[in-house]
C-alpha cells in the first residue's frame, strides 16, 4: 500500500487498539503492520521506557516485571499485601503502566500487552481489543528467530512465557487471557498470516 493510501486511512477516527497475544504469535510484527496501514503509533518496547520514567524503576526492572508474573510470585504477593505497608514492585509498575496507558489513550494508538484492553474498558475508553494466537509449531519458529530462550529448551520457554503472561493478566484483570469474550476479534496469525490479518482488521475498523 502506498503512503497516500495509508494517510487516507488515517483520516478515520479510530479507537485505541489493544493487542494481547501468545508468545511468538507475532504481536509486535502485527502492531507495526497495523500502525503503518492506519497511520497511528504503536507502543511495545518503547512502552518500557515510558513506564520506567513514570514509576522511577530502572528499565531492566520494568522489562522483567512489567508484564510477566510467575505463579509463585502471585502467591507471595497475595500474602505480603495483607500488610498495610507492603507494595510489591509488580504492583507499583502496574500502577505506572496504567497511568502511561491512560495518557497514551488520549489519541488513537496501538498498545501491545500490559492489560491495556481491560484498563481502557474499565475507564470507558473507546477501544478495539485484539487477541493473537498461533499453533505451537509456528510459535517455535518465531521464538527461534527471537533467540530469547537462552539455555531453556524452546518449547518449554514458550510454555513458561505464556504461563507468566496468563498469571499476570489474571492477577490484574480478574479474567482469563485468551478468553474470546474479552476481545472484539481473535486471529490465528499462523494460519491466516499477518498481511491478511491486517487487511481484516483495517476493514473492520473502517466500518465502525
Amino acid at each position: 500500500m502506498s503512503g497516500n493510501q495509508a494517510a487516507a486511512e488515517a483520516v478515520v477516527n479510530y479507537p485505541v487498539i489493544t493487542i494481547s497475544r501468545e508468545y511468538g504469535a507475532l504481536g509486535r510484527t502485527f502492531a507495526a503492520a497495523l500502525s503503518d496501514r492506519l497511520g497511528i503509533p504503536y507502543y511495545d518496547k518503547d512502552f518500557v521506557l515510558k513506564t520506567a520514567e513514570e514509576s522511577g524503576y530502572a528499565v531492566d526492572e520494568v522489562e522483567y516485571a512489567g508484564e510477566d508474573l510467575k505463579p509463585a510470585s502471585k502467591v507471595l504477593n497475595s500474602i505480603l499485601n495483607s500488610a498495610v505497608s507492603y507494595s510489591s514492585s509488580h504492583d507499583e509498575i502496574f500502577k505506572a503502566q496504567k497511568r502511561v496507558i491512560m495518557s497514551l489513550a488520549q489519541s488513537p494508538c496501538i498498545i501491545v500487552g500490559r492489560c491495556a484492553d481491560h484498563i481502557l474498558r474499565e475507564a470507558g475508553v473507546d477501544v478495539f481489543c485484539i487477541y493473537l494466537y498461533a499453533a505451537k509449531e509456528t510459535r517455535i519458529k518465531r521464538a527461534e528467530d527471537l533467540g530469547e530462550n537462552g539455555e531453556i529448551r524452546i518449547d518449554k520457554f514458550i510454555e513458561k512465557r505464556d504461563a507468566q503472561r496468563r498469571t499476570y493478566y489474571k492477577k490484574y484483570t480478574g479474567h482469563e487471557m485468551g478468553d474470546a469474550a474479552n476481545y472484539n476479534i481473535c486471529l490465528d496469525t499462523g494460519t491466516i498470516g499477518i498481511d491478511v490479518c491486517t487487511d481484516v482488521v483495517v476493514e473492520i475498523l473502517k466500518s465502525l
